[in-house]
C-alpha cells in the first residue's frame, strides 16, 4: 500500500518545493521507491516531460527537480494540473502537459475544476501504482477558507489520498508561531486530524533560543514540532514567484570574489517573465553577478557587461512595454553579448506577425527591436518539447562546440529574413554580438556557459577567478546536501512510521 505525505504550507515561499526534493531524496536513498507529485501548481517556470502516453507536455520546474531528487524520471503525472499567469488576471490551462484554454480565475472554477481534478487524480493513481511512498506538495497555504471546497493542491489531496500532513512555516520573516497555529485553527477537522508534525524552516541563528516557544506550541496543540531546518542556499532552481528578485537586486555578490574577476550580468525584467530559472547556473557561478533590471533600470542595464533577455509568458505585450520604456534603444546601443532566450529570442527580431494570437489586444503585426534577422510568427499552436542539439558556436558563444540539451516550450515560429549563423540548427540565430534561441536549459550546459562567460570577461577587459567557470548547480548534489540536512534537523522516522 502507498504511503502519502502532504507538505502543506502556512503560506506561499514557505520551502514547500525544497522541503519534497529534500524528503524525496532521502526516501530514495534509503532503497524506499518514493515520487513526488503536486496535484496543481501555478508558475511560469516549466520544464517539457513526457506524458504517459509517450507524448511531450510540461510541468512546474520544482516537480522535474523533485522527481530527479527521487531518482525518477520527470512525467507529466508528477504535475498533472499547471496554471501559467499571463498577465491581465489570466492564466493559461495546462492538463496532463497539453494546454486547454486562456481563462480567468472564476472560468476555471466554474468551467474546468472538475476536468482538473479528474485529471489530477488518475495521474495520482497511476503513480501510486510504482512506489511505496508519495510526497506530494501543497500549494500556498492550506489555510485559505475560502477555497477549503475547492483547493486542489491542499485540502483535495490530502482528503483524495488519505495522506498524513506535514506542515511548514517560515521563520525568516518572523511569526512562526502564531503562522503555524493560525492555520491549525483554520483547518478542517478531518485535515487537522492529519498533520503529524510541523517544520520549522529557513532558521538561522541559535536553535536552543527556540526551544521554549516549541515546548509552549506543542502544549497548546498536541502537534510535534519535527524539526528545524536551518537557512541554506543548496543550489536547487527556485520556482515561487516570490523568489523572482526584485528589480536592481544583484544575486551573486557575496562570493569573496574580488572586483577585478567579476562580471555583471544585466537581466531584463520582463513584467510577465517566465523560466527565470535558466539563468540560475549563471547566477551560481563565482565571479558572475546577476543585474535584475525593471523598465525604469535602463541606465543599470545599459552598465552591465553583457544583458540576457529571458522568456515571457506574453511576448507581444512585454514588447510593447519594453519599447515603451525606452529600453529598446538601450538594445540598441549595448555593446556586448546579448543572448535572448524563447520570448526574448522572439522580441530581438524583426517583427512578430499575427501577434493578436499571442497579445491580449487586436495587434496584427509589430515591430521588434531589430537586432537579430528574423520573424516571428504566431498561432495557436504550441511547441513542448525536450531536444538536443549540437552546438556550432558563434556569436556570443564563440569557440563552443558538443551536444547540449534543453528543452523548448513556445508559440510561435521564428524564420530567417536573410541568411545568418544558425549555432543550434534551427533553434537559434546569431550575429557577431546577439544569439537568440529557444532552448531554455541553454545554461546548463558547460560549454555553451563557458564560451558565453568568456565572450562577457573578454568584453568587460577582466580575468575570471581562478577555478573558471564552474557553477554550483547540480540537482543530485543539491538534492544530496538536503537529504544531509534532514537527517541532521528532522525527526525522520516520525515522519515515516508505518
Amino acid at each position: 500500500m502507498t504511503h502519502t505525505l502532504l507538505v502543506a504550507g502556512t503560506k506561499s515561499h514557505v520551502g514547500k518545493s525544497t522541503v519534497v526534493a529534500g524528503l524525496c531524496r532521502l526516501v530514495s536513498s534509503r532503497g524506499v521507491s518514493v515520487a513526488p507529485f503536486k496535484a496543481q501548481n501555478m508558475s511560469n517556470n516549466a520544464r517539457a516531460v513526457v506524458t504517459p502516453d509517450g507524448d511531450t507536455g510540461e510541468i512546474g520546474v520544482s516537480q522535474h527537480t523533485q522527481a530527479r531528487a527521487a531518482d525518477v524520471v520527470p512525467t507529466t503525472d508528477h504535475n498533472p494540473v499547471l496554471l501559467k499567469p499571463r498577465g491581465n488576471a489570466e492564466s493559461q490551462l495546462i492538463v496532463e502537459g497539453q494546454p486547454i484554454a486562456h481563462l480567468a480565475a472564476s472560468s476555471y472554477y466554474d468551467d474546468h475544476w472538475t476536468q482538473a481534478n479528474r485529471a489530477a487524480f488518475e495521474a495520482f493513481d497511476r503513480l501510486a501504482e510504482n512506489h511505496d511512498y508519495i510526497i506530494a506538495e501543497g500549494a500556498g497555504s492550506i489555510a485559505e477558507i475560502n477555497l477549503h471546497d475547492r483547493d486542489l493542491a491542499n485540502i483535495e489531496t490530502a482528503r483524495q489520498t488519505d495522506a498524513d500532513i506535514l506542515l511548514v512555516g517560515d521563520i525568516e520573516r518572523g511569526g512562526v508561531f502564531a503562522s503555524l497555529y493560525g492555520t491549525l485553527e483554520l483547518l478542517p477537522d478531518d485535515c487537522r486530524s492529519r498533520v503529524i508534525g510541523c517544520l520549522i524552516s529557513k532558521f538561522r541563528g541559535d536553535r536552543s533560543l527556540l526551544e521554549p516557544g516549541i515546548e509552549s506550541f506543542e502544549e497548546r496543540t498536541g502537534v510535534p514540532i519535527l524539526g528545524v531546518l536551518p537557512y541554506e542556499q543548496v543550489g536547487l532552481p527556485p520556482e515561487d514567484s516570490l523568489s523572482l528578485p526584485s528589480t536592481a537586486a544583484i544575486l551573486g555578490d557575496d562570493d569573496g570574489i574580488s572586483p577585478e574577476h567579476a562580471v555583471t550580468i544585466g537581466v531584463v525584467r520582463l513584467p510577465r517573465i517566465s523560466n527565470f530559472t535558466d539563468l540560475t547556473p549563471l547566477g551560481q557561478t563565482p565571479g558572475v553577478r546577476l543585474q535584475f533590471c525593471g523598465l525604469d533600470d535602463g541606465h543599470q542595464l545599459a552598465s552591465a557587461d553583457a544583458i540576457v533577455v529571458p522568456g515571457t509568458k506574453n511576448t507581444v505585450d512585454d514588447l510593447l512595454a519594453l519599447k515603451d520604456a525606452g529600453l529598446d534603444r538601450i538594445l540598441q546601443s549595448f555593446s556586448g553579448p546579448i543572448i535572448g532566450i524563447c520570448g526574448g529570442y522572439q522580441l530581438l527580431g524583426e517583427q512578430i506577425v499575427d501577434a493578436h494570437l499571442e497579445g491580449t489586444g487586436d495587434t496584427q503585426r509589430v515591430t521588434g527591436v531589430r537586432l537579430l534577422p528574423v520573424e516571428t510568427r504566431f498561432s495557436s499552436g504550441k511547441r513542448v518539447v525536450p531536444i538536443e542539439r549540437s552546438l556550432d558556436g558563434c556569436g556570443p558563444l564563440d569557440g563552443a562546440s558538443g551536444q547540449v540539451t534543453g528543452y523548448e516550450i513556445h508559440m510561435g515560429e521564428t524564420t530567417a529574413c536573410e541568411p545568418i549563423d544558425r549555432p543550434f540548427d534551427e533553434s537559434g540565430a546569431a550575429t557577431d554580438q546577439v544569439l537568440g534561441t529557444y532552448l531554455h536549459g541553454l545554461f546548463d550546459n558547460a560549454c555553451a556557459r563557458d564560451a558565453f562567460l568568456t565572450a562577457v570577461y573578454n568584453h568587460a577587459g577582466k580575468t575570471p577567478p581562478a577555478g573558471g567557470h564552474t557553477t554550483r548547480t547540480d540537482v543530485t548534489s543539491a538534492a544530496d546536501r538536503l537529504a544531509t540536512l534532514f537527517e541532521r534537523h528532522v525527526d525522520i522516522d516520525a515522519l515515516f512510521e508505518p
